[in-house]
This record gives C-alpha cells, sequence and structure tokens, in this order.
C-alpha cells in the first residue's frame, strides 16, 4: 500500500506548482467556508492574540491563514519530486551565521515554531550547513503518511528523529558537532511541569526540554523565524538568543524564544498555524509558577 501510496503523490507531485496552487485554492475555499475547520478555534486563538483588530480583521487573517495552510501541504506534496535546484530557488536564509558558529567549534539549539511553511526548512537547511542538521518531528497518525513525509524530509541530508524515539538515539546526535531544530511551541504532555509563561497576554504552558538541553549541553541557541516572501517563496530569519546556553537558565532561554516567536507572528499573522491550540490547557493551582518576564 505505501507503494502504491507514494506512486500517486510523486506523479501528482510532478505537476507544476502553478497547477498545484489550484488544488490549493479550492481546498482552502472548502476548509474555510464550505466544511468551517476548526473555524471557532483559529477565531478564538486569534481574538486571544489580537484583542485589538476588529471581527473584520481577524476574519481575514483568518482567511489567508487558511491558504497558508494549504499551500503548505500543496508545495508538502511538490518537495517529493522538487530538484535540488528549484528548492534552493525557492528559499533563503542567513545560513552563513550558523556555519560561523559552527567553525567556532559550537553545537546548536535552532528553537523555530510552527510557521509556514517549516517544510521547506527540514528540506533544505541541510544542503547549506556545515553540521549534520537534526529535525526533531512529532510522527503522523497515519503510518504510510508518516513514512512518506520522512523519506520527504530527508532527502537532501536532514537526520530525522522522532520525538517519541529521541531518548534512544540522542546519544546518537550528541557525540559529535550537531545543529538540532525543534518546534518549540509544541503543547507539553504534562503541563504541570511545563514553564508557563504569557504567550500573547495569556498563559500558554511551554515545554522544558529545549531549554534545559541547551544550558545542559552549552550550546548555542538560535530562533528561526519563517517569512513566505511569496507563494512558494520562503525566508528564514535567524534571531540569536543566546551563544553560550550555559550563562542563562532554561526558564530565560524558553523566554526569550517565546518573545522572538510572538514578534515573528505579529509581524505576519496569517502565516502561524492557528488550528493548533495554544491555549487548550488552563493554568490551575499546583503547577509550576507562570514566570513574569
Amino acid at each position: 500500500m505505501y507503494y502504491f501510496v507514494y506512486g500517486l503523490l510523486y506523479v501528482f507531485s510532478l505537476l507544476p506548482l502553478r497547477v498545484l496552487y489550484l488544488f490549493s485554492d479550492l481546498a482552502s475555499f472548502m476548509l474555510c467556508r464550505v466544511m468551517k475547520y476548526r473555524r471557532p478555534i483559529i477565531l478564538a486563538n486569534l481574538a486571544i492574540a489580537f484583542p485589538e483588530k476588529t471581527q473584520e480583521e481577524r476574519d481575514r487573517i483568518a482567511k489567508q491563514f487558511y491558504l497558508n495552510f494549504t499551500d503548505t501541504f500543496i508545495e508538502s506534496i511538490k518537495m517529493i519530486s522538487m530538484s535540488r535546484k528549484n528548492a534552493e530557488k525557492r528559499s533563503e536564509g542567513d545560513y552563513e551565521y550558523i556555519n560561523e558558529l559552527i567553525d567556532k567549534g559550537y553545537n546548536i539549539h535552532i528553537m523555530a515554531g510552527h510557521q509556514f511553511n517549516w517544510e521547506f526548512a527540514n528540506l533544505v537547511y541541510a544542503l547549506y550547513l556545515k553540521a549534520p542538521f537534526v529535525g526533531i518531528y512529532m510522527p503522523v497518525n497515519n503510518a504510510i503518511i508518516d513514512r512518506i513525509f520522512f523519506k520527504m524530509r530527508s532527502r537532501y541530508g536532514t537526520i530525522m528523529i522522532s520525538a517519541k524515539d529521541f531518548r534512544n538515539k540522542m546519544h546518537k546526535v550528541f557525540n559529535q558537532q550537531y545543529i538540532l531544530a525543534l518546534a518549540a511551541d509544541q503543547n507539553p504532555g504534562n503541563p504541570s511541569g511545563a514553564y508557563w509563561l504569557n504567550f500573547f497576554g495569556k498563559p500558554a504552558p511551554f515545554v522544558t526540554g529545549p531549554g534545559k538541553g541547551a544550558v545542559k549541553n552549552n550550546t548555542a541557541v538560535l530562533y528561526v523565524g519563517f517569512k513566505k516572501v511569496k507563494r512558494g517563496h520562503y525566508s528564514f530569519k535567524i534571531v540569536p538568543i543566546a551563544e553560550n546556553g550555559a550563562d542563562y537558565t532554561p526558564q530565560q532561554l524558553t523566554v526569550l524564544y517565546k518573545n522572538a516567536l510572538e514578534d515573528a507572528i505579529r509581524r505576519d499573522p496569517a502565516n502561524y498555524l492557528w488550528s493548533h491550540r495554544r491555549w487548550r490547557h488552563e493554568w490551575k493551582e499546583g503547577y509550576e509558577e507562570i514566570i513574569r518576564e
């Protein structure tokens, strides 16, 4: 069954992006106007993040979000067969700064967020960097789709490790110089032990692992924001957080990351995964105290 599904998607991916975007336009319309996919969640999230905006303004952000969302899915399928030359043409980033840190002997933690299109970053970053680029990902529930995405993401050398299997494989990562990338805005499995921060003014739990790992291993810490320049073209911008992670506490690094993510979202509101329930958990008595940054 895997080869059948992969074959279908591969053939579909051979279509020009200008044709594939017609499917994205249709899917966006269906999700937004007909199915209203997670629309209450999306609008509730936008109301929390942007209370100063009118409902009409938030509706426009939501509409653009749906298109960015479906574009990401279509572009991900295109990446199954996308040539290296085409991938390089469609993405740009300040990779030199990372390579300078590598030349100085640093290991690096990249803390990103769920901005579109993170799949481009998974695909192309390994092309430009001087050390192994390791991406941590959450597996897709469907085993066939998960296998296809794994193959697509690792085409150009990215080392993909499942978050569920990281403990078993992390020794292979840390025994050489490395660059570790993960979306640090995941909801933690145990909110009671999370770092609680005011994200857009409302408490939200943040995973503790990225900050603790950076301090323990004294890595350089970077935030990388994604900007959609136009359809199919993305720019990756580095915001340095710390050159020596051990000079900070894990909580401080998490706050600095959160601030960088929030700033990036404010500058491009529709380019964030608003269907993700970032405020799913409510802070309760007995949880770690909310960090007042």
